[in-house]
């Protein structure tokens, strides 16, 4: 099992609306079948707007596939639009759950 979590930074006063973004975006990560869990965080007292998106993956090379198809989803890229507006860079974190 693993643990992918993609951390945005956000521009001041836009992570509210990034949240919005992911959580629309969320239930077809779910339908692509390859996350076992996934939830949205936000910073309490990490650095201001900051965002994260956590998913639990069995398969690295199955979630990358899904990866792949669900950016292609219109739905997708419709609740997406205009995100890199939103943040000012992030990076991602792949953890193994011991």
């Amino acid at each position: 099992m693993y643990v992918v979590r993609n951390v945005f930074k956000c521009k001041p006063g836009k992570a509210k609306e990034l949240i919005e973004k992911l959580k629309n975006a969320s239930a077809v990560m779910r339908e692509a079948g390859s996350v076992v869990g996934e939830r949205v965080l936000v910073d309490e007292v990490a650095t201001f707007w900051t965002v994260v998106i956590e998913n639990e993956v069995e398969d690295l090379t199955a979630f990358a596939k899904s990866m792949q198809d669900y950016g292609s989803l219109p739905a997708v890229r419709e609740a997406m639009e205009g995100y890199m507006d939103l943040v000012d860079g992030g990076y991602r974190e792949i953890f193994r759950v011991a």
